[in-house]
């Protein structure tokens, strides 16, 4: 079914949905990747769509590392 969301995973927090959202058109406007607003995401390349993946994950990563050597000290 073309169009159609296929992303099976799921949030373990639904409430973080918007700032994850936020997140990801922010990441894009950094590395100078222009996000569709209507959510089709067909006209992004893999290596673009993998950018914005990776940057995110690392942008993640050290929020949790940051915020547990504050609560381990």
């Amino acid at each position: 079914m073309p169009g159609a969301n296929r992303n099976s995973n799921q949030l373990v927090v639904p409430q973080a949905n918007a700032a994850l959202d936020q997140m990801k058109y922010e990441v894009a406007q950094e590395l100078g990747i222009a996000l569709p607003q209507d959510g089709y995401y067909g006209n992004i390349t893999t290596r673009e769509a993998g950018s914005i993946g990776g940057y995110i994950t690392r942008k993640l990563v050290q929020i949790a590392e940051q915020t547990l050597a504050g609560q381990y000290r």
